[in-house]
Formats: structure tokens, sequence, C-alpha cells
């Protein structure tokens, strides 16, 4: 069975990918640009969005690593011509991520405090940071089912209804926050913080609901647990257990930038909280191809199409890094609007716009980093993926964020780190492609 990797089924994958990828940052975005403008309470109220947010999206990105593990299962039993061998995998997948979430919601509800001590927020942006999660939190579940059934439409080729769906929750998110953020005169008082929390958390619950409509609708997909467990569950949490562990090593980066941030002082966590949240949403954008990527990269390793894989890794990146182009450039021109959507305090957007230049310089180590990370998800290569995260962070990035803290470089140094760790990442995966595939293309020749 033939895979078609031309320009146009690229982006028949990549351009829906790319609108739906971005659902999460938005939800997170939204809130951080809304609550960093209410009147009085803007930096502190931003600064806790810019903690909960990389706390938030430390949890959904280690438990929902299953997104990608099915994706790449149900790509390549699709390029074999073996879908309907799998008809019950996905079910029991989505069952085990709902209660893993649950089990994970309840052992940090009732430890916030202690959380987010250790992220160093204190007096009222520690305040903030409770009330915002206590709320949102609730969110993770959805969002984790959600992505499973993400990921099985872009294992069958298909990234359209998951753009719908995403497109949906952040129409529905941006409304909510406004409304519910700001209030309406002599309707609705305004619940400030509060209102972002419950505002994502609208929006999650629609888009699970929506998901799980055109699974039903759209797909072949069973529902039905059956009595025994499909024999690719073993191969699957494998690779979810690789994933995880990649994603931990992720996240402690991402982690120990917020932590150093917020320890700085208000206003450079409140910087780093902008930096970030723009960060993410042109990662994700970049994620797009990469979706692309994952998906046809399965396909086309069921269907033992080695020479069309080399294609698809030159092709992908070629394209990201265009993509890469063009969001340097819009960031260029838009800085200073930018930073004004985000906060009006003088001293945090000055604090910004003198290392905004930075986060430009990693949009083109991040297109090649995550073209070759999507692409090792979908050929299944997790343990490569694993050792790559490990490397980039205990040996890149802590050590040089350590650096540039004893050199008090301040989020200079942070940033710094954050552009080694990028490119150790994609140098890496780049040698690890080549090294496995490149005897594989020669064979065929």
């Amino acid at each position: 069975m033939s895979t078609n990797i031309s320009f146009k089924s690229i982006n028949k994958l990549a351009i829906p990918a790319i609108i739906a990828g971005i659902a999460e940052p938005v939800l997170s975005s939204t809130d951080a640009a809304i609550v960093g403008n209410i009147p009085e309470e803007g930096t502190t109220a931003l600064a806790a969005v810019g903690v909960v947010g990389s706390f938030l999206s430390m949890l959904i990105w280690v438990l929902g690593q299953t997104r990608s593990a099915i994706s790449s299962i149900v790509a390549q039993y699709l390029g074999a011509g073996k879908v309907e061998e799998i008809k019950s995998l996905p079910i029991q997948v989505i069952f085990l991520n709902v209660i893993f979430s649950i089990v994970v919601l309840l052992s940090t509800y009732f430890f916030t405090t202690e959380i987010f001590n250790f992220f160093n927020a204190t007096g009222d942006v520690l305040a903030y940071s409770i009330r915002y999660y206590e709320i949102r939190v609730w969110g993770f579940p959805l969002t984790l089912f959600t992505f499973a059934i993400f990921g099985i439409f872009r294992g069958l080729q298909n990234t359209f209804w998951p753009m719908i769906v995403a497109t949906i929750g952040a129409i529905v998110n941006i409304v909510l926050d406004v409304v519910l953020v700001y209030g309406i005169t002599d309707i609705l008082p305004a619940m400030g913080i509060d209102g972002a929390a419950y505002a994502s958390l609208t929006s999650q619950l629609i888009m699970a609901i929506l998901a799980l409509i055109l699974v039903l609708k759209k797909t072949k997909i069973s529902f039905n647990l059956g009595r025994k467990i499909h024999p690719e569950i073993k191969r699957l949490v494998l690779m979810s257990f690789n994933l995880i562990i990649r994603t931990i090593a992720l996240n402690i980066a991402l982690i120990v930038a917020v932590r150093e941030a917020t320890a700085i002082g208000k206003e450079f966590i409140a910087a780093h909280a902008i930096a970030i949240n723009i960060w993410f949403f042109t990662a994700f954008f970049l994620d797009g191809y990469g979706a692309a990527g994952n998906a046809l990269s399965g396909r086309l390793l069921g269907n033992k199409d080695y020479k069309g894989l080399w294609l698809l890794s030159k092709r992908i990146t070629k394209y990201n890094l265009i993509v890469s182009g063009i969001l340097i450039l819009i960031g260029l021109i838009t800085y200073k609007q930018i930073g004004l959507i985000f906060n009006k305090d003088e001293t945090v957007l000055n604090i910004f716009y003198t290392m905004f230049y930075l986060v430009l310089i990693s949009q083109p180590l991040n297109a090649i980093a995550f073209s070759y990370d999507a692409m090792f998800k979908g050929l299944g290569e997790m343990k490569a993926l694993r050792n790559v995260l490990l490397i980039a962070t205990f040996l890149g990035f802590l050590p040089m964020v350590y650096i540039a803290k004893y050199f008090e470089l301040k989020l200079f140094g942070i940033w710094i780190a954050i552009l080694l760790w990028l490119f150790i990442r994609g140098v890496l995966l780049i040698l690890k492609f080549r090294k496995k595939y490149y005897p594989l293309v020669m064979q065929e020749a």
C-alpha cells in the first residue's frame, strides 16, 4: 500500500494539525493575557497563571504520551493494511488514561501549597496559584481523554476532526475568559482569576464531549472494552513508559526554568510567563508539520517504504524551517504589541523586551528538534527519544542554567540554557535517524 508524501498530502495533515495543536497553549495563553490585564492585580495573577500553567503542562505532557503511542501503532497497522486487528485497542487505552488521570488529580489536589512552594511561589502569587489550580485541575482527565481520541484520528491520517474540536474549544475559552474574568455590568460580577479557570474548564468539557461524538460517528473504532486485554497493550505501555520518562526529563527543564525565574522576582516570572507562553504557542505551529511527519512515518514504516521515510524527513524539516522563519519575522514586527497583550507593567515589559530575541532564536532549533521528535514517535522509537531528552536535560540544560545563575545572568541565563537544550535534542535525533535508517534506504537502492 503506497503512501503519498507530496506537499499537498503533507499539508492536508499539517494545516489542520497546526490549528488543533494550539488548543492547549491557547487556553493557557488566553488566561495569561486576560488575567494579566486585571486592574491592580494583573502582574500577580499573571505570575500565578505562569506557575500553574507550567505545572499543568507537565502533568498533561507526562500522562498524555499515550496519544503518541496509540497514533504510532494505529498508523503502522494502517500502513500494513491490518487496521481491523486493533479495533478494540483504543478504548482500552482511553480507559487506562482516564483512571490514571483521576489518580493524579486526587494526589495533587490536596497538596497544592507544597507543590507551588516548590516553584518558589509565595504570598499573593501562591494564594492566586492555589485558587486557579483547584478549579482548572478538574479539566485534566477531560484533556487526556480528548488527547487520546486525537491520537486515534492522527493514526488514521485524519487531523481534520481534531482541528474542529480544538477550534471550538479555543473560541469558547476566549469568550468565557472575557465574560467571566471581567464580568458584565449589572448582570454578572467579575470573577478575576477564578473566572479564567472556569472558562478553561468549560472549554475542556465541551472538547471532550465533541471528541467522543466524532470518534463514534466518524470511525469504526469499537468502544467495547472486551473481555481480553489487547496484545498490543504491552507494547503501547512500554512505549508510553519511555515517553513518560522522556517527558519527565523535558518537564524538569521547564520546571527548573520557572522555579529559577520565580526566585529572581515577581516581575521576572511574569516576563518569563509571557515568553514561555509565546514559545508554547509557536511550538505548536511547528508541531503541525511534526504531526504530519508523525502520522506518515508510522504508515511508511508499516509499509516498509524506507526511501519514502528518508524523503519525508527532509521535507518535514524543510517546511518547519520555513514556518520558523515566518514566526521570527512576525515576532520582530509585533513583539511590542505582543507584550502589551499580556501585561501593562513597565518593569515586566522592559524585562520581556530585552530577552525576547532569545525566543526568536529558538524557532529554527524548535523546527529541527520537533520535526525529528514527531517522526521518532511515529516510528515507535520511544527509547531513543527518552535517551536524547535525558542527555539534553541533565548534561546540557541543568549545568548551563546553574552556570548562568552563578554569573547572575538572570532570565538571559535561563533562556540560553533552553537554547542549548533544544540544540542538543535536534543534533542527537538527526544522528540517530541517519544511523538507523540510511542503511535501510541504501538496501532499497
